[in-house]
């Protein structure tokens, strides 16, 4: 089981700041994205821009292999000025 968390916009576009997602082997971080973006218009729009992930609060590229138990949090670039 992995546990998939949202912050800043994408968590207010999700409705949600967390959920529980099945793992499977070989899944990646661009899969569960992937997932996420067909499941509803909601997320869809959630993800519609660019996207950061971490796995267990270390920051990794969509490429990133998952393990069962994971955390992976989605969430958007941060800009400052």
């Amino acid at each position: 089981m992995l546990t998939i968390k949202y912050f800043a916009r994408i968590r207010d576009l999700a409705g949600e700041s967390e959920r529980q997602m099945d793992w499977r082997a070989g899944l990646t971080a661009a899969d569960v994205l992937t997932s996420l973006r067909g499941e509803s218009f909601r997320l869809a729009e959630a993800f519609s821009g660019p996207v950061l992930v971490a796995i267990n609060h270390e920051m990794v590229g969509l490429d990133s292999p998952l393990n069962d138990g994971d955390e992976v949090a989605f969430f958007p670039p941060v800009t400052g000025g």
